[in-house]
């Protein structure tokens, strides 16, 4: 049978007989303008007939304007479309040869079509769009969100999705979306891969499927409304139902393989209910139809005014938003409800004026069950797979058609129905002969950019206008861009005019130049905005360009070092700077951390977050460090930054050293007489009676090997105390090894700073030093405490 459709850019022109090929080339060009390609030339062969050519039209010819000037030609019979034609397809299928599956018949006028005994007028009119050659295309995919169904079913298994993207059996998540071997697609029930579970039943998702999907045309059992089409599983009800958690996971599972793998998932069937609102299952919803996948509900099974008593999922609506998720921009979801072989509403079938969509035959429907079986089933849960079967259809017709105008072409399509006049908000029920010969609306949307700016130069962001479905006219549109934080001039360059979509294209692109900089900013926008189209409406008419900034600032924090003074308090105050001036608020955390310094007796921690305001670059940290009388080492504390927002951080570690500024009032002395070794010297203390040359300050960075240094006195050049230490003790004990003294002469003393020998000797090596008062040993050995 003859189809609505044919192809957009061609014609076939019939010449008188006594037209040449010269007058025919001299046609084309006066109607063309310039002369096209003739794709075939025939010659009739019925008497007093001429040539008939097949011409392809250049772009910008439309087929109605080219047909006009052809035929307004002397020596041009006549000029047509070249339509496409499709066979026509009747099903074989036992059960509907046989009268049993009445939701598929049609009410055979004005001409009868299928097999004798398949007609009723209040069934779906599927059989008369199979008879018009639509039956459906395996690159259209649709979730069952459901119980399990009998993939393997020899009515689906044809239909059945395989998963491309894993490898059966080897245990690995191939696919990478969290599920491990999900070949036919998943539990969330049972959270495994197996979507058919004869222990469950599983028979209501099976039946389900069978509406949707069943192989048409192979000569037993059923035929779905598709004869050929993808399904994949998406189990979350078990035999005692399922959890609001579980929905949610179904619904994000479709939504991911159409995002990340690009499968033309058109809409999921959610032939169930039950439970109040639910803010997680709304916002699947509505992630869902950002993802161009329609939502088909059941409307229920309680009789009742979804209006007044609101039924969900059906309920749901994805034109509002929740708190964190937003509208989706269309309805999205389609609610369902159910009438008998008589064209009543069934007696068990929700209703509502505003949230109830349509009906569709939903009592005694025959379809597939487990296992290899069919059996009559009733309730909006039957109805509900006859629309998502012709969302499916309209899908498959019509390859590149957004979800919102699928839905808007369902809708309008229905045929008014008494029993429904005041209960659905289309007063009608499921027409899918009218909707497969309703042309879809041509819908022009825009998308939205981002582009990393980069330093210096501009970079184009490349916007993509597109038709929902390609036209048999030209279509136009006007498009300019405008401000959001980022400025024209300055960011981006305006730009403005006018696409002209020839018959057949859906796609073409704006490009707008961003200007790339140096300067650390919050990222920009701007917007390109559609406006006047012809022979289309705009669905979608503002893209939203992102400028992305690729310049950070960084955040870094010097060092501080300052005596500790003997009481009181000492400001160390560390500073805390930005690379460059911040055109957009700067914070970053601090806080202090011990060294060798402690916080409880050496400092007050401290901790906080420091803000830069538009402009600011320098901020302060000011730690406040106790004094005290102590005699010492230096020591160290930290002020540490982490968790910057709006910049980076360069040097994470502000070190504050300690000095230590306390010096004893005493000095230890040991007695020499003229050429005697430090091991026959005697030790004492006694009042410091000068000052020490601190330039001879020894180095004892702690108990290493192979320390050594010197102290010197107020005396003569050859005043000197020489002293060692190693670790050669094979026990691992700290060995003194004083060396020989150079001194000549009498018997003298020799003054070395307290601090120094105290703490070397009493603090590091013990209180067993050699010759120490109230010590009688005299040994080498000197074992750390």
């Amino acid at each position: 049978m003859l189809s609505a459709s044919y192809l957009p850019n061609e014609l076939l022109v019939q010449y008188e007989g006594n037209i040449g090929a010269e007058m025919r080339a001299a046609a084309r060009e006066r109607v063309q303008g310039t002369l096209a390609e003739v794709i075939q030339t025939a010659a009739m062969r019925a008497a007093g007939h001429g040539v008939l050519e097949r011409v392809a039209l250049p772009p910008g010819l439309s087929v109605q304007s080219a047909m006009t000037r052809f035929q307004n030609l002397p020596g041009v019979a006549y000029a047509e479309p070249n339509y496409i034609l499709e066979p026509s397809h009747v099903s074989n299928d036992s059960y509907y040869a046989n009268g049993s599956m009445w939701g598929m018949y049609s009410d055979d006028s004005p001409t009868a079509v299928g097999l004798s005994g398949t007609t009723n007028q209040y069934g779906s009119q599927a059989e008369e769009a199979w008879n018009d050659g639509f039956i459906g295309s395996p690159a259209v995919y649709v979730g069952i969100v459901d119980t399990g169904y009998q993939y393997a079913h020899p009515d689906l298994a044809r239909n059945a999705w395989a998963n491309p993207f894993e490898i059966p059996g080897d245990g690995i998540d191939n696919d990478g979306n969290g599920y491990i071997d999900d070949v036919y697609g998943w539990d969330f029930h049972n959270n495994d891969n197996s979507i058919f579970d004869p222990a469950d039943g599983d028979s209501h998702g099976t039946h389900v499927a069978g509406t949707i999907g069943a192989e048409g045309g192979n000569g037993s059992g059923v035929v779905g409304v598709n004869w050929n089409t993808t399904m994949i599983g998406a189990k979350f009800l078990g035999p005692d139902g399922g959890y609001t958690s579980n929905a949610v996971k179904a619904l994000d599972y479709l939504t991911d393989l159409k995002q990340r793998h690009g499968l033309n998932i058109v809409a999921s069937n959610n032939s169930w209910g039950g439970g109040g609102y639910s803010t997680s299952l709304h916002n699947a919803i509505l992630r869902a139809a950002k993802a161009d996948i329609l939502f088909v509900a059941a409307a229920g099974n309680s009789g009742s005014n979804n209006d007044t008593t609101a039924n969900y999922p059906s309920n749901y609506s994805t034109t509002v938003g929740t708190s964190t998720e937003s509208a989706a921009g269309y309805e999205a979801v389609i609610a369902v409800a159910s009438i008998t072989s008589s064209g009543a509403m069934s007696s068990f079938s929700s209703y509502g004026a505003s949230t109830v969509d349509l009906g569709a035959p939903g009592s005694s429907i025959l379809s597939t069950v487990p296992s290899n079986s069919y059996a009559y089933y009733s309730g909006t849960s039957m109805a509900t797979p006859h629309v998502t079967g012709a969302v499916a259809l309209y899908a498959a017709a019509y390859p590149s058609i957004r979800a919102g105008d699928i839905r808007a072409a369902v809708l309008n399509s229905t045929t008014p129905t008494a029993s429904l006049s005041g209960k659905t908000a289309t007063g009608g029920r499921l027409n899918i002969a009218s909707l497969m010969a309703l042309s879809p609306h041509v819908g022009i949307a825009i998308d939205d950019v981002g582009v990393i700016e980069g330093n210096s130069g501009t970079k184009d962001a490349v916007f993509t206008v597109s038709l929902s479905v390609a036209s048999t006219e030209t279509v136009t549109v006007g498009f300019a861009t405008a401000d959001g934080t980022a400025t024209a001039g300055s960011d981006y360059a305006a730009a403005s005019g006018t696409l002209t979509f020839e018959p057949g294209e859906t796609s073409k692109t704006v490009a707008v130049a961003v200007h790339g900089d140096t300067v650390p900013e919050a990222d920009e926008t701007f917007y390109v905005n559609l406006t006047n189209p012809v022979n289309a409406s705009l669905t979608d008419a503002q893209g939203k360009g992102t400028i992305v900034n690729d310049d950070t600032l960084s955040l870094s924090i010097d060092d501080v070092t300052l005596n500790e003074g003997n009481s009181g308090t000492t400001a160390f105050v560390f500073t805390v700077s930005l690379s460059g001036t911040a055109s957009q608020s700067v914070s970053v955390k601090y806080a202090t951390a011990n060294g060798t310094a402690s916080s409880k007796s050496d400092y007050y921690a401290t901790s906080g977050t420091l803000n830069f305001a538009v402009g600011e670059t320098v901020k302060y940290v000011t730690v406040a460090v106790r004094g005290d009388t102590s005699v010492e080492k230096d020591e160290t504390f930290y002020v540490k930054l982490s968790s910057a927002v709006n910049a980076s951080i360069a040097d994470n570690q502000g070190l504050g050293i300690i000095l230590n500024d306390d010096t004893s009032t005493k000095t230890r002395t040991k007695s020499f007489a003229a050429n005697e070794t430090w091991a026959a010297a005697t030790y004492a203390e006694l009042l410091e009676t000068g000052s020490v040359d601190n330039s001879a300050t020894l180095a004892a960075l702690g108990l290493q090997a192979n320390l050594a240094g010197a102290v010197k006195s107020e005396g003569p050049a050859d005043d000197i105390l020489s002293w060692a230490l190693s670790s050669e003790d094979p026990e691992e004990r700290l060995v003194g090894r004083p060396s020989a003294l150079p001194i000549a002469g009498a018997p003298h003393d020799v003054p070395v700073d307290e601090e120094l020998i105290e703490l070397l000797l009493d603090d590091w090596l013990g209180t067993n030093s050699p010759n120490k008062p109230g010590n009688s040993r005299l040994g080498r050995g000197i074992q750390k405490q």
